[in-house]
């Protein structure tokens, strides 16, 4: 069982981060679904004094107001400010037609982190993000960048969102040759309904040392439990409900079965089940739970409280198996045993491919 304060260090890094991160992009009502400050206040105050330590916002949610609720809380709440792991992001462009306002250039980073600072209003960031992939910057650029704001002060951490695994590795071996500032963390989306990273992105993460963060883990509310069989076709509230109140497909109806099966028997909700699962997956080491209310974000915490058995773990990975590109399907199949020839090493064992001679054949 686990608790809030449970802290786990964040990749290859000493910062201490809850098992659960505060998401915020809730936080502002300017894309018309989101909590008011208030409310979001509220949800910062039970989170932390549960343990929580990690607050994650960026830039970009709710144009910018996000941030501010995040500062306003802080500067005015009996929270110490270093007590909290304070986490943002940059990439979003806030300025419609200044081309060097978004992106991942220096300039464009140096300026999002002072925008932020102002709105957050600290002196420094605990962790900085970028968001996602900016395919007309050298990575160079962007992890010299990055180093000198870690240099500077302003910046504590860094971690990197939403950013092909190639590119990933790649910034992160610059980094590591020349001495700069790597990243320490991972924010991917995973879910029971999104596992597709596992062929890429959670073996390089765990390979180069960045801890993950999962986002979305209850695929946008998809397996909150108010989508059911009962209730297709129908409007439900949340974010998107227009897109993600379609008639889904017989396996999410199968899943989402399994998940409230699951949660009556453990006396939990469905949405409980899905975080308990995300929670346990190998290298993740805080997960991005959001909530439009205090009631919702309680629900949300109680799934460290979960425990799911060897034979619970088995029956939902093995209902929602994903289907890899190449070459991770490939390597999958058993090629392996091509390389070990019926040899056991690091104590698997393999087979001898019919391919291959056999014991006591010449080779010529």
């Amino acid at each position: 069982m686990l608790h809030l304060t449970n802290y786990r260090t964040l990749g290859k890094s000493g910062l201490r981060v809850s098992p659960f991160t505060l998401g915020t992009m809730t936080f502002g009502q300017e894309w018309g679904w989101g909590t008011s400050p208030a409310e979001s206040q509220a949800m910062m105050s039970h989170y932390i004094d549960a343990g929580g330590n990690v607050l994650d916002t960026a830039d970009v949610y709710t144009k910018g107001h996000s941030e501010q609720i995040v500062g306003d809380y802080l500067k005015k709440s009996v929270t110490r400010r270093d007590q909290v792991v304070l986490s943002t992001k940059f990439f979003s462009n806030l300025y419609p037609g200044d081309p060097n306002a978004g992106g991942t250039s220096r300039k464009a980073i140096i300026a999002a982190l002072e925008q932020s600072l102002r709105r957050l209003q600290t002196d420094y960031i605990d962790l900085y993000w970028m968001h996602a992939y900016d395919k007309h910057t050298p990575i160079e650029e962007t992890m010299a960048a990055l180093h000198y704001l870690v240099e500077s002060g302003k910046v504590r951490y860094i971690g990197v969102s939403d950013t092909p695994a190639w590119k990933i590795a790649q910034g992160q071996l610059i980094a590591q040759f020349r001495g700069w500032s790597a990243f320490v963390g991972l924010q991917l989306e995973y879910s029971l309904l999104e596992r597709t990273v596992e062929g890429e992105q959670i073996p390089m993460a765990q390979e180069l040392g960045l801890g993950e963060m999962p986002w979305s883990p209850l695929k946008e509310g998809l397996l909150s439990g108010k989508y059911t069989r009962a209730n297709q076709g129908t409007v439900q509230s949340g974010r998107n409900h227009a897109r993600l109140n379609p008639h889904l497909s017989e396996s999410t109806y199968q899943l989402i079965d399994q998940l409230t099966e699951l949660a009556e028997q453990k006396q939990v909700s469905p949405a409980s089940i899905a975080l308990a699962w995300v929670v346990n997956r190998p290298g993740v080491t805080s997960t991005i739970v959001g909530a439009r209310t205090v009631d919702q974000l309680k629900q949300n915490l109680t799934a460290l409280s979960v425990g799911l058995t060897e034979a619970d773990l088995q029956s939902l990975n093995s209902r929602t198996e994903p289907t890899f590109n190449f070459p991770v399907s490939f390597l999958r199949t058993g090629v392996w045993h091509l390389a070990q020839g019926g040899t056991t090493i690091n104590d698997v064992a393999s087979e001898v491919p019919a391919i291959l001679p056999q014991h006591g054949e010449d080779v010529y």
